[in-house]
């Protein structure tokens, strides 16, 4: 029973740990649920998700390969196969940002390929699409699956580890009422929305791919005879108008070249970090900002001097950040900002401040996981958001279609405040948003405000709720400092209680082999822990952890059987 494993979910998390267990020289017994009818593409690049005019936002060359890289792949496809999929030849790079079904294709193909070696080494790797797991329970020493098909009476299933990687979580209704859209996805149903005033909550990647869905269903975008992109509506959609919203309604930023692998950071370090952390202090937060200062100032003094990092702290340096931008017009800003980011692409110029603050995100977060709970609440509310803006910059396509369409007149960028109602059950249809400075009536609004975090309340799996084997991740109370191996003070912090092996902590006399990557949980302890990039470092992580456990039996923990009994760190970006 040890060496049997299910994995929930076939998206780019399961295929990298499924192909990082398969690695194993012992056969060993691998089922696969997915619920979709297919197996290996993932929601977020799944055709019957996504519009194929949306972006996948990490480029070619950021992509862990499997097997082989995206752009060897794409390199051996028949010409018929890149025009389905809609990719020029001049597309194929590594620096490109392409459609996200795209990349559903590609893992796809290497979802096939690994299953195939696997079973060609002697494993028994079985895959169950179609097939949704509604019902997850711990045993002493086995964990219980409950499978559901259409049509078809419940099915069981027991194995000795279960991974949970289950990926986003969006509602499964997604207008849950006449012209109020609650999510997204799936982007088929925005091309129904009508040709009125349209709302869409959220400026990040996600509310430009819904912007864009909803403006390609009542138009085209296609470039002038100088090459600049443009937008025009239909004949018979003259009546839309689109307005992206956000809490400061600003735009992200384009994508900006930087050399990869990272160029190694001299202050704010993993090993410093992990000192920090090592010395059980109360101020943790504080003295991690401070090496993201000193880093930050040495390899931008202009930079610093400019925006006073000398006398700023965790709670002023949000403002200080995004300050130019919030009293810039935002079109001007995106187009400003898109230009030297195309001009930097073509000479290979990297903007020291930018790719600082990018670098330094994996090692903050190393610390999060260990700040008390006040602390916690500070960094979500001041600080994480610098880190988010700056790797979660877009494709420059994305950045062109904004502007077009506000040359078309059609867009518009809406700054809500922190002080706003949303009202979605008064109007027949659509809703109206109350803030100071007035009402804004909208036909139809989506809210593209992207993964929502949830808590252990939350876990889909009726059996773990009822018998208490998942509970809320924990911070210690502020002041509270183990001493004598006492026991800190804790408060909860939402999310999922796991260990180091993003195992669900269990007291009760039960398996302890139920590992939890499903995003939504992580979010509380773990804010970056998004994108392919993560999906290969946990996959990967769980995965270590389930062949050291299966390699020695005997013990309940695999903590003692990894090399030089390290445990694994929690990699995130």
């Amino acid at each position: 029973m040890n060496d049997t494993i299910g994995l929930i979910g076939s998206g780019p998390t399961a295929i990298y740990c499924l192909r990082k267990l398969l690695s194993s020289a012992r056969p060993l017994e691998i089922t696969v649920f997915e619920k979709e009818a297919v197996a290996g593409r993932g929601m977020p690049y799944h055709p019957a998700v996504n519009d194929r005019a949306m972006l996948a936002n990490i480029a070619s060359i950021e992509i862990p390969p499997i097997g082989e890289t995206l752009i060897e792949w794409l390199e051996r496809q028949p010409p018929e196969e890149l025009d389905r999929l809609r990719v020029q030849p001049a597309q194929i790079n590594d620096r490109e940002f392409l459609p996200r079904v795209v990349l559903g294709e590609y893992f796809k193909t290497q979802f096939d390929r690994v299953v195939a070696s696997g079973r060609a080494a002697g494993h028994t790797v079985t895959i169950k699409a179609g097939h949704e797991v509604t019902d997850v329970a711990l045993r002493p020493k086995e964990i219980r699956v409950t499978v559901s098909r259409p049509d078809r009476p419940p099915e069981h299933y027991a194995f000795g580890h279960v991974v949970m990687a289950t990926g986003h979580s969006f509602p499964d209704l997604t207008e849950v009422r006449p012209g109020y859209f609650a999510s997204p996805w799936p982007a088929s149903l925005l091309k129904d929305i009508p040709a009125g005033r349209v709302g869409i909550l959220g400026t990040s990647l996600s509310g430009i791919d819904a912007m864009v869905t909803v403006a390609t269903s009542h138009g085209a975008f296609y470039h002038d005879e100088a090459g600049l992109l443009e937008y025009h509506r239909a004949a018979d959609s003259e009546g839309l108008t689109i307005a992206l919203m956000s809490r400061k309604g600003m735009l992200p930023e384009a994508d900006f070249y930087f050399p990869i692998p990272y160029a190694p950071l001299s202050i704010c370090t993993d090993e410093a970090v992990d000192d920090l952390i090592a010395s059980g202090r109360d101020d943790l937060l504080d003295a991690v900002f401070a090496l993201f200062c000193e880093e930050l100032a040495a390899a931008d003094p202009d930079y610093a001097a400019k925006i006073g990092l000398a006398g700023l702290t965790v709670e002023t340096i949000e403002a200080a950040y995004f300050a130019d931008r919030q009293e810039s017009d935002p079109f001007l800003w995106a187009a400003l900002n898109l230009a030297e980011a195309k001009q930097n692409y073509e000479s290979r110029t990297t903007v020291a401040w930018r790719y600082a603050i990018l670098r330094m995100h994996e090692v903050v977060a190393r610390a999060v996981p260990h700040l008390n709970a006040r602390d916690l609440k500070r960094f979500h509310r001041h600080f994480k958001s610098l880190f988010v803006d700056d790797y979660a910059t877009v494709p420059h396509a994305s950045i062109e279609r904004v502007l077009a369409l506000r040359r078309a007149g059609v867009l518009d960028i809406v700054a809500l405040g922190g002080d706003y109602d949303l009202d979605i059950d008064t109007p027949e249809r659509g809703a109206i948003i109350t803030r100071p400075e007035g009402e804004l009536v909208f036909d139809t609004l989506v809210d593209a405000t992207g993964q929502g975090r949830l808590t252990a309340d939350e876990i889909p799996f009726p059996s773990l709720r009822r018998q208490g084997g998942v509970s809320k991740a924990s911070a210690r109370s502020e002041g509270q400092v183990q001493i004598d191996s006492q026991p800190m003070a804790e408060q909860e912090t939402g999310g999922i209680a796991l260990d180091s092996f993003f195992r669900i902590v269990v007291e009760q006399p039960l398996s302890n082999r139920l590992y939890c990557l499903a995003l939504p949980f992580l979010l509380h302890q773990f804010p970056f822990v998004q994108g392919i990039t993560s999906s290969h470092e946990l996959g990967e992580t769980v995965a270590n952890a389930i062949l050291a456990d299966i390699g020695r039996p005997d013990l309940h923990s695999p903590e003692a059987v990894l090399p030089e009994g390290r445990v694994p760190e929690f990699l995130v970006q």
